[in-house]
This record gives C-alpha cells, structure tokens and sequence, in this order.
C-alpha cells in the first residue's frame, strides 16, 4: 500500500489579485515541499457534474461557470476572485477529492493528499465565499456514501478558519460527521458550539485568540476524537488547512509545525482502529509559504509512514 498525492498543474492558473493571500505560489511551495517524498502521484481529473450537484444545486454550478472570465479578473465577492484558469481548477480540485476517495476506498492506495487550490470549506450550498468556489471535501464525502455504497463519512477540518461551507452542505446527512476547530471570532463568523447539525452530528470547537499547540491536543483527545470514534466512520475525511501556524498571517493561533504533525499521527490512529486506515486529505488554508510547506510536509509524511 502506499500514499497517492493528486494535483494538476491547472490549479496554478486560479489567478488571484497582487497581494491576495490566496495566491499560486502557496501550491508552489507544498508541491516543492512534498517532491522528496515516494509517493503515488497522480492528476487530478474534472469533476463530474453529478459530482458537484450531489453539494450545490445546478443554478450555483451555473452561476459559477457563467463567471468565469475570458480575460482578466471578476470578484465574486471581496475576498473571492476568478481568472481564466479558475474554473478548470475548481473543477479539478473536487475532481481530486473524488479521485483520492475512489483509490482509497478500491485498495489501490492506502490514503491520499490533493495538493489542489482553491479551496473549498467556505463555499455554501449557493454561495462562493472565503476564496472558495465548490465544497471539494464535502462532494468527496457524498461520493463515497452515494458511490460507494459507505454507511457513514467523517470530516475534521482543523483550518483555523470555520469551514462554514462544508457544514452548510453536510449538516442535514446524518450519514456525515462534521468537526471543525477553528479561531473565533474570526472570519466567517460562524461555527459556534451550539451549531449541531440536524442529527446533531456537527461539532464546532472554537478556540480563542493566542491558544497554543497543548489546549487545541486537549480539545481534540477529550472532545474530538471520542466523538469520532462514537460515529464509527467508514472513511476519514481531512479539510488540512494549516493557516493556524503562529506564522500565519490571517489569524492568531499558535500552532507548530508538530501539532499538525500530532493531529495527522492521531487521526491516522483512528482511522487504523475504525475504518482500516482509510483517509482521504485535501489542502484548505496556509498563508505563510514556509509555515504552509513545513506543516504539509509533515502532514503527508505521517500520511505516508501509515500507508507503508
């Protein structure tokens, strides 16, 4: 067995705004970061348009791919801008997810990382928003439950940034559990730890201003993990999002490079005991490049040493 990586060199034609901290040197520098490593590295495929209608509904695929510029630049809202490769490369990053969910779940790898941008846990059923435009990891999940024929899919997103996205599009499935760390307040305003989710399969764990690598492995052992292990997935979904590094400049979490490396160690453990090992991984935030390629780095490593 061994660890798939899927990318496309189409990702680095999303084009952002000089300046704008979701830009193309971010996918740069994990690919740059990642390239020692032996791993199964494939391109990321398109979506299928069912793919993305199992998250948002045709007129938010529509309105998206009516968007897309020929030429120059289009904001979507403040924060969220297409390019001409922009479309091509959302597509491709669910595309990847769905790709990593099918080698994982066919035994062809043990788990799997898409290095892939944009992002996607901020994008809501009809809203693109927080630089994202389709829910990668959310399509992903319903594909193994609708595709595959799965009982029940898990998602940790531990971006410090709320995947309000991916909770919006999963919250009604009681097939999915969502769980999100997050800095808060912070953008997008979202995630507090009353929002449960219909089935009260959602958990939000806020964190505040300044927390540290020690209270956010507090919270995982004593809330997050016993709640996964209590919802028995079939497969463990990851949003790796790893912008709250102290370096990040979007927020102010503290994190090392190590706690990252911890949570993967520890989800990889959960995944071994529930699901047979299987995760599935898709690159969110990260927005200091050497923070950003550091904490992947160590994120797929972990990947790797448990998929050997």
């Amino acid at each position: 067995m061994a660890t798939a990586l899927i990318s496309h060199e189409a990702c680095l034609n999303h084009v952002t705004p000089d300046g704008h901290a979701e830009r193309v040197g971010r996918l740069k520098a994990v690919m740059a970061a990642l390239e020692p490593l032996e791993l199964v590295r494939r391109e990321a495929p398109m979506a299928a348009e069912d793919d993305l209608l199992r998250v948002h509904p045709q007129a938010h695929i529509d309105a998206i791919r009516a968007a897309a510029p020929e030429t120059g630049l289009v904001a979507l809202d403040a924060d969220t801008f297409m390019s001409p490769g922009s479309l091509e490369a959302a597509w491709r990053a669910a595309g990847a997810v769905v790709k990593a969910v099918d080698m994982v779940l066919s035994g062809e790898v043990a788990n799997a990382f898409c290095a892939v941008r944009p992002p996607g846990h901020h994008a809501e059923k009809e809203t693109p928003m927080g630089f994202c435009l389709f829910g990668s990891v959310a399509a992903g999940a319903k594909h193994a439950l609708d595709h595959h024929g799965l009982s029940r899919v898990a998602i940790v997103d531990f971006d410090v940034h709320h995947g309000n996205g991916t909770q919006d599009l999963v919250e009604e499935d009681a097939r999915i559990f969502f769980t999100s760390t997050h800095q808060m307040p912070l953008y997008p305003g979202t995630g507090f730890a009353h929002e449960t989710g219909a089935h009260n399969n959602v958990l939000n764990m806020p964190l505040a201003e300044g927390t540290g690598g020690a209270a956010f492995r507090k919270v995982m052992e004593q809330q997050v993990f016993p709640r996964i292990e209590a919802f028995k997935p079939d497969l463990l979904m990851i949003s790796a999002g790893f912008d709250a590094h102290r370096d990040d400049p979007l927020a102010g979490l503290t994190f090392e490079v190590e706690d990252f490396r911890w949570a993967t160690e520890r989800l990889c453990d959960l995944a071994q005991t529930l699901c047979k090992g299987r995760v599935v991984s898709s690159l969110e935030g990260g927005y200091d490049l050497e923070a950003l390629a550091a904490s992947a780095a160590a994120h797929v490593e972990v990947l790797k040493e448990r998929g050997e």
